[in-house]
């Protein structure tokens, strides 16, 4: 069927190749009909008539849709209040992008592993200050070692590819699994955490921000991990209560951190986590690589076109749980 999409520029996210998908789609989607939207005031006109939109729908260009059925949100996880009480209470089918940046987070994941394994942080700081300091620090033996993976997604089994290949016992944390995904050992259900909590040398946190997991990892979370564990976030900022990890850090009770995200994004000069002990801080920039622009237009392209079969979307979104 032909159909008439709208695509909203996505204000402040980086390049989406909005002026190349027009005619893309045209050539790939006979009858589609584009229309493009670059500031709110045109999106609020556009999108009475669309049957599609594709970008940042706030509520106040959602209240004048009129025939919309679908919107492909330009992010894996949007940022709080994307997903709106009218849009949740809606019958719109929302997609998102999850997948494409799969290989490049489990590669951050791995990175600050290794890092914290061979002690590389703790060497930094000497270098910084001119310090030749070779009295060896500990080090983890990755086969020796156990990560526990909260959030067995895309990125998480991709992660547990990566640390199984370093020979590390990975167990994981998923409410949607009900068996092990391949490369984890173990799986367990969120209320039954204590146990692998206490076992693991690392815990990856790869969780999306959902009204679940807001402020999840706090003060009684990082309580039960293993005395003088890791503690790595790239999943979303707002699932983290950073005063509590910052004292977890300077008590001893975790030995170090590897961070990409912050609820508090860009984390202030004066933050304490800067100065913490064992603490490695990315700019939110884990999911950065190459062929990401290729593979968001792929993922939109093939979404238009089961939309147009009336097929089911890929990457379907639970509206409630924003995700």
């Amino acid at each position: 069927m032909s159909f008439k999409l709208l695509l909203c520029a996505p204000k402040g996210l980086p390049d989406h190749n909005l002026d190349e998908w027009p005619e893309l789609l045209k050539k790939e989607i006979p009858g589609i009909n584009v229309e493009v939207a670059l500031s709110e005031a045109e999106a609020i006109e556009a999108i009475k008539d669309v049957d599609a939109a594709f970008g940042n729908i706030n509520s106040g260009i959602f209240k004048h849709a009129k025939k919309l059925k679908w919107i492909s949100c330009p992010q894996a996880g949007p940022p709080a209040g994307w997903y709106h009480n009218d849009l949740v209470d809606s019958k719109v089918v929302v997609t998102n992008t999850r997948e494409i940046y799969n290989d490049h987070i489990s590669a951050h994941v791995l990175s600050f592993i290794l890092m914290f394994a061979r002690g590389l942080n703790r060497y930094l700081p000497h270098q910084l200050v001119q310090e030749w300091q070779n009295t060896p620090y500990p080090v983890i033996h990755l086969p020796d070692s156990t990560v526990l993976i909260v959030g067995v997604g895309g990125i998480g089994r991709e992660s547990a590819r990566l640390c199984k290949s370093f020979g590390m016992n990975v167990l994981g944390s998923d409410p949607r699994l009900k068996e092990n995904p391949p490369h984890v050992d173990e799986l367990f259900h969120p209320d039954d955490i204590e146990d692998p909590l206490a076992r693991a040398d690392f815990v990856v946190s790869t969780v999306p921000e959902t009204p679940y997991t807001q402020s999840y990892f706090d003060k009684n979370f990082f309580d039960k991990m293993k005395y003088a564990s890791i503690f790595i976030n790239i999943g979303r900022g707002a699932t983290v209560v950073l005063s509590d990890l910052n004292d977890a850090l300077r008590s001893g009770q975790l030995a170090g951190a590897g961070l990409d995200v912050f609820e508090i994004e860009p984390l202030p000069s004066t933050h304490p986590l800067w100065t913490a002990p064992g603490v490695i801080i990315t700019p939110h920039i884990a999911g950065e690589g190459p062929y990401l622009p290729k593979r968001r237009t792929e993922l939109f392209i093939e979404n238009c076109k089961r939309f147009s079969k009336g097929e089911q979307l890929l990457n379907v979104v639970d509206k409630q749980n924003w995700f």
